[in-house]
């Protein structure tokens, strides 16, 4: 049975040879000296006028082009403002990073991603890409893969720009581009161009660039700058009027007319006594030439709407910091998209054909993506994570680690570890009970030891007869005996210390005394236990 054949994607077969000659390898859309694809190029903004402005617009609606390209090229050199906002738009995308997204986690998948990864980091993609978003402008664009083979593999080894004009579309459907030949217009080759295609609008690919916004704008602005220039010229400058003398002869009257004639640019004038110079200025001059510069400006303002969807970060506009704010991120929403734009049509045109063409088709292909990272929240998700971990919620370590930015260690590699947590103190364990003593012990000695071991510590024991609900009570009554009546008959704090100090000298602790030698005899007794007497000193 044989292969399914590789198709592009307008469905067209690939067909490798082509009359004997490989059109994968070889350039098929390069310029030529003489024929359709000549690098010289018409001037149709010479002479410019809005009714020549739509004819051209038609002409490329019926399908034919060629003028209109000429003239948006015309633009980008010519305006200053519009070859400015446009390149920042362009450069905006082509340095963004890009990343490689494998179809699956199988080996096969990996291997390929990684293969069109190393091809990205090639100094000339930047180039190539700002020439493929060329198309911003026009519409669209169209970049010529050159493959390389050289050593059995498939691998593009390099995108060449090539010109717009060089291309047009069928007639039919005005989207399907065709490749201008001495022979006609024949389609695109499978797998050997990509075609972007960036819109400013809906509609078909040759109405929907900016240039067609912005020829508009460019040739309404040079009519103001030529009125404005005719108006410096003439009143920028004071007015000079000669006087003569009515007997002044037609030689006298001739060099006068020089000196005037001449004075603006020589700045210097010789003339007869009798006759005189006056400069006459306009008071009215510089608020006139205002309006040229105000119309100027607003249609830059114009410009940098269409091109960038906001004027703050290209025109002098006062705003403060949330206006600022906002037309960044208008900025950056223009910015996503173009990105997706383009990354769309290099999957499409270049990465899909390259891996059929090394490995065959697939049932799944890797994925580029163009655009700047999302700033991720550490703080707020470490926060999120503090609190619903404890409460129960299951959460891959990977997928945590991936949430914060942060990537799976490598085998081997030097670990972050938490610190060893420190042992927490423990109360200390419970005294053992007594053991028995070995031998026999002095009949008083025995019955202390029995004492204490049968009731547990003496000193606990007169602690808790001293604490106890009666036990405190006998120990501090001869403590306090009278104390109580002095103290109310006290009139001031230097009275009750006096009283306590006298108090203190003569108070009875004799009850408190012998029960505390007593609990320290007590747990004497019950130490000595432990050994036999004989050993003490």
């Amino acid at each position: 049975m044989p292969a399914s054949p590789i198709l592009d994607q307008y469905g067209q077969p690939m067909q490798r040879e082509v009359p004997g000659k490989d059109v994968l390898t070889r350039e098929i859309a390069r310029p030529t000296i003489s024929g359709v694809r000549s690098v010289l190029t018409g001037y149709p903004s010479d002479g410019l006028t809005p009714g020549r402005v739509a004819t051209i617009l038609r002409e490329a609606d019926a399908g034919d082009p060629l003028r209109y390209l000429e003239l948006a090229e015309i633009v980008e050199e010519r305006d200053l403002h519009y070859v400015g906002v446009l390149g920042t738009r362009k450069r905006s995308i082509s340095q963004l990073a890009m990343t490689v997204d494998a179809a699956s986690d199988d080996r096969r998948d990996v291997e390929i991603a990684d293969m069109v990864r190393a091809w990205l980091l090639r100094d000339e993609l930047q180039d190539e890409t700002f020439d493929i978003l060329d198309a911003i402008g026009k519409g669209i664009s169209h970049t010529e893969i050159v493959w390389d083979t050289s050593e059995g593999q498939w691998q593009p080894k390099r995108l060449e720009w090539r010109d717009p004009r060089w291309f047009t579309f069928d007639l039919v459907d005005g989207r399907t581009p065709l490749l201008r030949t001495e022979a006609g217009n024949v389609p695109l080759p499978p797998f050997k161009f990509i075609s972007a295609s960036i819109r400013a609008k809906s509609g078909l690919p040759i109405r929907s660039g900016l240039a067609r916004l912005a020829c508009w704008g460019w040739m309404f602005k040079s009519f103001t700058l030529r009125d404005w220039a005719i108006f410096t010229q003439s009143y920028g400058q004071p007015i000079r009027v000669g006087k003569y003398e009515p007997s002044a002869t037609g030689p006298e009257r001739d060099v006068l007319f020089d000196a005037v004639a001449n004075i603006a640019g020589d700045c210097a004038a010789i003339i007869p006594a009798s006759m005189t110079i006056d400069f006459v200025e306009m008071k009215s001059a510089a608020n006139s030439a205002e309006l040229y510069l105000k119309r100027a400006d607003w249609l830059d303002q114009q410009i940098s709407k269409g091109v960038l969807g906001q004027t703050a970060t290209t025109d002098a506009i006062a705003g403060g910091h949330a206006v600022g704010q906002e037309h960044r991120q208008v900025q950056e929403d223009i910015e996503r998209a173009d990105a997706r734009s383009l990354a769309a049509a290099l999957n499409r045109d270049l990465i899909r054909p390259w891996v059929d063409l090394e490995y065959g088709p697939q049932k799944a292909y890797p994925r580029l993506k163009i655009g700047r990272e999302d700033q991720k929240d550490i703080k707020t998700t470490i926060e999120a994570l503090k609190v619903l971990v404890p409460m129960g919620l299951r959460i891959q370590t990977s997928d945590a680690a991936d949430m914060i930015g942060f990537a799976d260690p490598d085998a081997g590699a030097d670990i972050l570890r938490a610190p060893a947590a420190q042992q927490p103190v423990l109360p200390p364990a419970p005294p053992s009970p007594l053991p028995s003593p070995q031998g026999e012990l002095p009949p008083a000695l025995q019955a202390a030891f029995n004492d204490a071991t049968s009731q547990g510590d003496a000193v606990d024991r007169a602690v808790e007869a001293m604490l106890g609900e009666e036990g405190w009570a006998p120990l501090v009554a001869p403590i306090v005996a009278g104390l109580e009546p002095q103290l109310a008959a006290a009139t001031s704090v230097e009275e009750v210390t006096a009283i306590l100090s006298r108090h203190l000298a003569g108070m009875d602790v004799s009850a408190l005394t012998e029960l505390l030698a007593r609990a320290a005899f007590a747990a004497r007794l019950a130490g000595e236990a432990n050994q036999p007497l004989s050993d003490r000193a």
